[in-house]
């Protein structure tokens, strides 16, 4: 017996019907779009998720007013117009399929306009076909991981941050300075490295202790951390009393300024470094060196190695000093004739 299409699209109707009142109960917040990309469910979950109410959106593309401030696309769109391409422009973290029937995911921090507060929303956006292949709707779910988000990035800022200073630690400044000197070299920019160690700290811990040799680091660690450093500069204890500056988009000039009101601010803490009828204070030394892309130069090691030899040429020439590259060697030259008839300098030691 034939197939009575009256009754065929009754039962469509009612699978339908069926469909929109279990997403509707789903405690997960979903919301569904046609190949207009209009919505046709947004479910209570999506309510409480978001502050915004089935009515508002129903029928219309609003529905990233739900999760942004400007207007954008949202995963579903993407997977409705085809446009997975832009998905690494919207996104912090994706995975795109080349399949179109497949769908994709992604997660990234929404604002909330509606409620006025961040959530950090894991999402997926999947399609609906029909026998024939054609889009008829999409369906995008999302899960709400903004707390294990934040503990993620609170465990993550603190295995890079030194314990004893609060400054980011060694591992950081090695993989900022591959990130920045990548940078540099795609942007034509300089990129400087200011070394800069505490004078006679061995002296220090030797007349105070240790506790007060770390109280006295932090001290240090403090003024570098806030004293003429922008926000994309990073401040790094290197190791021991020694710390390091990376400074993007500065050139000589201006690094040596900054090493400058860094030394002067160490020494305005008054820190004794003997007794307290001791006038002598602690003091800091501080080497410059700027990368210019387009020099023949292998990598960061050079930039790090240059920095160094201008940190040991301050030490050398009396610690208390800004020294850069550009003119170390003629700051050398001026002290070798200054003690003509000396004998040479002894090698390299621990700095101190």
């Amino acid at each position: 017996m034939a197939n009575d299409p009256a009754k065929s699209r009754m039962s469509s109707d009612a699978a339908n019907h069926y469909a929109a009142r279990l997403l509707q109960h789903l405690v997960v917040p979903t919301f569904v779009i046609d190949a207009d990309r209009r919505v046709v469910v947004w479910n209570r979950a999506c309510e409480r998720l978001t502050g915004i109410a089935a009515t508002e959106v129903l029928g219309t593309r609003n529905h990233w007013q739900a999760f942004y401030e400007d207007d954008r696309y949202c995963l579903a769109d993407l997977v409705a117009l085809g446009r997975l391409d832009l998905i690494g422009d919207l996104y912090s973290e994706f995975v795109a399929t080349k399949d179109d029937s497949i769908g994709s995911s992604a997660e990234n921090w929404c604002m909330m306009p509606r409620l006025g507060n961040h959530l950090y929303l894991a999402i997926d956006a999947g399609p609906i076909l029909d026998d024939d292949g054609n889009l008829i709707a999409v369906v995008e779910t999302l899960r709400d991981m903004t707390e294990q988000k934040r503990a993620e990035m609170a465990l993550r800022t603190l295995a890079a941050k030194d314990a004893l200073t609060g400054l980011a630690n060694r591992r950081s400044f090695d993989q900022a300075i591959e990130i920045e000197w990548a940078r540099a070299d795609r942007s034509g920019r300089p990129l400087a490295l200011l070394f800069a160690d505490v004078d006679h700290f061995k002296l220090f811990n030797d007349n105070h202790g240790h506790q007060r040799g770390d109280e006295c680091l932090r001290d240090v660690a403090a003024v570098i951390g806030k004293t003429a450093i922008r926000p994309t500069d990073l401040a790094t204890r290197y190791g021991g009393e020694e710390f390091a500056i990376i400074m993007p988009d500065t050139d000589m000039a201006a690094a040596c300024a900054v090493a400058e009101r860094l030394r002067h601010a160490v020494m305005e803490l008054r820190i004794a470094l003997g007794q307290a009828a001791d006038e002598a204070c602690v003091t800091l030394s501080v080497g410059v060196a700027t990368y210019i892309p387009g020099q023949e130069v292998v990598g960061p090691d050079w930039l790090i190695g240059q920095a160094d030899q201008a940190l040991y040429a301050a030490k050398h020439l009396g610690r208390n000093r800004v020294v850069s590259t550009d003119n170390m060697l003629l700051e050398l030259a001026k002290a070798r004739l200054s003690r003509a008839g000396a004998k040479p300098a002894p090698p390299r030691k621990a700095r101190g």
